[in-house]
């Protein structure tokens, strides 16, 4: 790649009224990332562009976008990877409102987050957890939130199904509490219910987008619809259940 040479882009500009796509020219130095350029057009061009970013490290998950149709953080996303004479398409993500330009809005996200019972410890316990039972909680509270796994999920972007699926970030969510050795809630009925995880199919999408690389399909998703299948769909299960279970 040449030291410096001018980039082609096409950002999108436009409002939740409707929009359309705008080129520009940036020189490109050793080093940049697409929100750098960005960050030239609002300097030396188009200062009323709207774009979403806090930490340029990613790690806040706010720049979120996509950049020649593939979900990514604009801060992570190196210049370098594109061929000097490539156009690089710069859109919003696609399954939330669009506010302005790149910035979307991704409210109904903390809503979903809320219905979410939190950490609810053991009592009379001794606060006591192994080695392991610390990693496989730990790798989901790596997320970040940038929600691109909820942007490429089907459900919610092709289907729009935001009225019975809560989305992958939030099903992992669940499971780093319902997998957390000390917690003494039972998230099932959420899951099964209100989150809908009986629509997810195990596509993966979610998982190949996440920029802290979180196995959230294999790790997070499948355990947890094992548990779902368990309590709701597996006849001996039930029949125990029902044997068992304290009289009242």
């Amino acid at each position: 790649m040449p030291e410096a040479y001018n980039a082609k882009l096409r950002v999108y500009r436009g409002d939740a009224s409707g929009g359309t796509f705008k080129d520009y020219t940036v020189p490109v130095e050793e080093g940049m990332v697409v929100l750098d350029a960005i960050h030239y057009i609002q300097r030396e061009v188009d200062p009323d562009l709207a774009v979403r970013w806090n930490c340029k490290a990613a790690k806040c998950g706010s720049c979120s976008a996509e950049v020649n149709g593939h979900p990514s953080l604009m801060c992570k996303t190196r210049m370098k990877g594109f061929s000097p004479d490539e156009t690089i398409t710069v859109q919003p993500i696609q399954s939330f409102p669009i506010i302005k330009d790149l910035v979307t809005d991704v409210s109904w996200n903390y809503e979903q987050n809320k219905r979410i019972q939190p950490f609810t410890p053991k009592k009379d316990t001794d606060w006591i957890m192994y080695q392991e039972d610390i990693e496989r909680v730990q790798e989901f509270r790596k997320c970040i939130e940038c929600f691109l796994c909820q942007n490429v999920c089907h459900v919610l972007r092709d289907n729009d199904r935001k009225d019975a699926f809560s989305g992958p970030r939030f099903m992992i969510r669940v499971a780093s509490l319902e997998m957390h050795p000390l917690d003494d809630a039972d998230r099932l009925e959420f899951l099964h219910k209100e989150g809908g995880i009986g629509y997810c199919n195990i596509t993966k999408c979610c998982t190949e987008v996440c920029p802290e690389s979180i196995h959230i399909t294999d790790n997070g998703i499948i355990p947890m619809k094992e548990r779902v299948v368990d309590e709701y769909y597996d006849p001996v299960a039930k029949f125990l259940k029902k044997v068992f279970s304290p009289k009242k």
